[in-house]
């Protein structure tokens, strides 16, 4: 059945507050604030701006649904079917989308602030310049997930799965990535200041030019990742893994804390280690040509075949 509300050429037109559509009808279910949609069948559906603030859509089929400028504040989706479904510039402000479905979505432009995601299969979904300020992502499948440009202050992504995800420029000041595996994950431009990486899986990312200062990356595994150009300023290192990483092209580690770090092959040609503590730190065949180390702790580190700053390996 038609809806009884057109939006026509951005003009509103038997539509309710906020110029939502209402008083719809679709496969006989009624859509509208508070809707009880429990398991309903909306798969393919066209509800373009539909008001849908306070449903139930509970295990609800909405695969392929079209709800671009949808408002799905505070709906309940929890275990909603919403693979491959349009939700550009949608509301989900506060929405409850645990376990939800969200496979190939295209989530542009969407307000998620504060919306709870925990556990919520994101894989291969269209995030760009999405608002996760204040989001629940623990434990979410963001695997090949594009991120970019998207506000993720103060969002928790305790244990998510980013793999291969594109979070570049995104800002994460505040958020929770304890124990998130971003291997593969492209966070070119990321500002990640101050956050906590500790025990995080970097390997084969690309943090190329990433504002990493203050950071806890202590026990990371960074294994041939791209820092090139970053700024880990006071960054703390203890322990991690920088196997074949490339910390040149102006890295700045001044007061980086790099003890007992693992650096064997690494590229650190003209990187900035000035006050930099790489006690015990393993640099067997890295490369140090150019690099600044006044100041630096180099007690018990291990330089055998390191090339170093003037050029000359160390035997």
């Amino acid at each position: 059945m038609g809806a009884t509300c057109q939006i026509i050429q951005k003009t509103v037109s038997g539509c309710g507050l906020w110029g939502y559509r209402q008083g719809m009808e679709v496969n006989g279910y009624k859509i509208g604030p508070g809707a009880k949609l429990e398991n309903a069948d909306l798969g393919g559906a066209d509800l373009r701006g539909a008001n849908l603030w306070f449903a139930n859509l509970v295990g609800a089929n909405l695969t392929d649904a079209n709800l671009e400028n949808a408002n799905l504040e505070k709906a309940n989706l929890k275990d909603a079917n919403l693979g491959g479904a349009n939700l550009k510039n949608a509301n989900l402000g506060g929405a409850d989308l645990v376990n939800a479905n969200l496979t190939s979505a295209n989530l542009q432009g969407a307000n998620l602030y504060g919306a709870n995601l925990v556990g919520a299969k994101l894989t291969s979904a269209d995030l760009e310049k999405a608002d996760l300020e204040k989001a629940n992502l623990s434990g979410a499948n963001l695997v090949r997930a594009n991120l970019e440009g998207a506000e993720l202050y103060g969002a928790d992504l305790y244990g998510a799965d980013l793999y291969g995800a594109n979070l570049e420029g995104v800002h994460l000041y505040g958020a929770n990535l304890k124990g998130a595996n971003l291997w593969y994950a492209n966070l070119m431009y990321a500002h990640l200041r101050g956050l906590d990486l500790g025990g995080a899986n970097l390997k084969d990312a690309n943090l190329e030019k990433a504002n990493l200062k203050d950071a806890n990356l202590g026990g990371a595994n960074l294994k041939n990742a791209n820092l090139g150009g970053a700024d880990l300023v006071n960054a703390n290192l203890t322990g991690a893994n920088l196997r074949r990483a490339s910390l040149g092209e102006n890295a700045n580690l001044k007061n980086a804390d790099l003890r007992r770090a693992d650096l064997e092959k690494a590229n650190l040609y003209g990187a900035n280690l000035e006050g930099a503590n790489l006690e015990g730190a393993n640099l067997t065949d890295a490369n140090l040509e150019g690099a600044n180390l006044e100041g630096a702790n180099l007690s018990g580190a291990k330089l055998t075949f390191t090339i170093m700053p003037d050029g000359t390996i160390h035997d």
